[in-house]
């Protein structure tokens, strides 16, 4: 009788930094023969992939820990709360004064490390099956996300020090991937069926810059490790597939004009994911930003005039210590003179370990948490505003979930929505029976109406 593969548990929190890491360690698991489900119970072992960025973050890294060890559990914990930030100690020293039982602790992007724990305490099968895994797993691995999009990771760390942000010491300096790898896992995913590439990394604008931009090689010819020429590549590998892909994480430098020009092009989806934080140049200083505020409006209405149909999406801290009324009205403006479509906004968070900390003027969580609501009222508004002039358009949306063939609508997403954080588009059902809308197909959209964030349309 042969003996069923160990059973793992896993978790993966966070961002899709965070995502992606998990995805190395369930690759490796699942090609040493391991069976690896998403549930705590019944699991030889489970594995933790933590987020440590802001306190509910790390709250809810304790709690699955927690669960996990409740439901008889033995655990590994890895990610971000794991590295060594601690007020007061490691990572691992915090995690171990809370929840003494976990078996070991890793920090992020250490699929080694987390595989080691693994073979030492829930040793693998004698005789693993290779077939487990698809043949593209080789450069793709497996994907947690849906069949038809996926996160790609192009550098690792950041040479930024944001005084309200721990990813530096938790993840370290910039390195960036070899180009080559990153066009090899992009072409097994387009040919694995992927219709969504979606680049990220901490700071995609500076790709290559750790390593001068040194020319690397693909497809036999040489190729320059930027983030303009790796664009440039993932847009023609992505026109063969008639697929897309979508920058995330993008600082506002001025070499972006360029990226912008390819988005114009059509060679990469209009979509900017540029995370500006606030508008104040005052404010910007005390964040230690490496992009002035006062050239935010300028720089977005250059990107417009090359773009027109540019999509934008940011972040925002409001209450960071110091701001006043009056640089928190200054924000407020800003995204109405910005006209910024999909904005997120975050009231401050005091991150153990952030430099921030020390600043004077920290403000009561009720004013941050006022001005977060003020902001996002305003920023709700702006949103709403440019889904309702998108009616009456014809749009391409990817559709990320289909029922009964589309004969019951389907919801999918178009250029200007990102999976998880924008809208969604809601297909009515189509008026011929014969139309058929499936998951992780493109269909082109009649927009009729608009709900908020969201669009709705008609089948095409």
């Amino acid at each position: 009788m042969t003996t069923p593969p160990p059973r793992i548990g896993f978790v993966s929190l966070g961002c899709p930094k965070n995502l992606t890491d998990s995805e190395a360690i369930v690759t490796r698991l699942a090609a040493e023969g391991y069976q690896v489900g998403h549930e705590f119970e019944g699991a030889d072992l489970v594995i933790v992939n933590t987020c440590g960025f802001i306190d509910e973050a790390v709250q809810e890294s304790l709690d699955n820990i927690g669960e996990a060890i409740a439901a008889g559990g033995r655990v590994i914990v890895t990610g971000c709360l794991g590295a060594e930030n601690r007020a007061g100690g490691s990572g691992e020293a915090f995690i171990r004064r809370l929840h003494p039982s976990v078996l070991a602790v890793t920090g992020p992007q250490d699929a080694e490390a987390v595989m080691d724990a693994v073979h030492q305490h829930c040793p693998k099968p004698a005789n693993p099956f290779t077939d487990l895994v698809p043949a593209a797993t080789s450069e793709a691995g497996i994907k947690l996300t849906p069949r038809h999009y996926a996160y790609l990771k192009i550098s690792e760390g950041c040479n930024h020090h944001c005084t309200f942000c721990i990813i530096p010491s938790m993840r370290g300096p910039l390195v960036s991937r070899p180009i080559g790898q990153i066009m090899r896992e992009a072409q097994a995913l387009f040919e694995r069926g992927v219709k969504e590439l979606i680049v990220v990394s901490q700071d995609s604008s500076a790709y290559g810059l750790d390593i001068r931009y040194r020319t690397g090689f693909w497809d036999g010819r040489p190729i320059k490790t930027r983030l303009l020429e790796l664009a440039q590549a993932l847009g023609t590998l992505a026109a063969q597939h008639r697929a897309w892909v979508r920058l995330h994480y993008l600082y506002p430098y001025p070499q972006v004009d360029a990226l912008v020009e390819l988005m114009a092009s059509g060679a990469i989806l209009p979509y900017l994911d540029a995370p500006l934080q606030h508008s104040h140049p005052d404010v910007l200083r005390r964040m230690k930003r490496p992009a002035s505020g006062e050239k935010h409006l300028e720089r977005i209405a250059h990107w417009r005039s090359i773009c027109p149909q540019l999509a934008i999406r940011s972040s925002f801290i409001v209450g960071f210590p110091g701001e006043t009324e009056a640089e928190f009205e200054h924000l407020l403006d800003f995204i109405r003179a910005a006209r910024i479509e999909r904005a997120g906004c975050f009231a401050y968070s005091p991150v153990e370990g952030a430099a921030a900390n020390a600043l004077p003027g920290a403000l009561p969580a009720e004013v941050r948490e006022e001005r977060r609501a003020r902001f996002m009222e305003v920023a709700e508004e702006i949103t709403a505003g440019s889904q309702r002039a998108r009616i009456g358009s014809t749009m391409q949306v990817l559709i990320d979930q289909s029922r009964a063939l589309g004969r019951k609508g389907a919801v999918g997403r178009s250029y200007a929505d990102a999976p998880e954080i924008d809208g969604t588009v809601r297909l009515l059902p189509p008026k011929k029976i014969s139309t058929q809308i499936r998951t992780g197909q493109f269909a082109r959209v009649r927009i009729t109406d608009a709900d908020g964030a969201d669009l709705i349309g008609e089948p095409v």
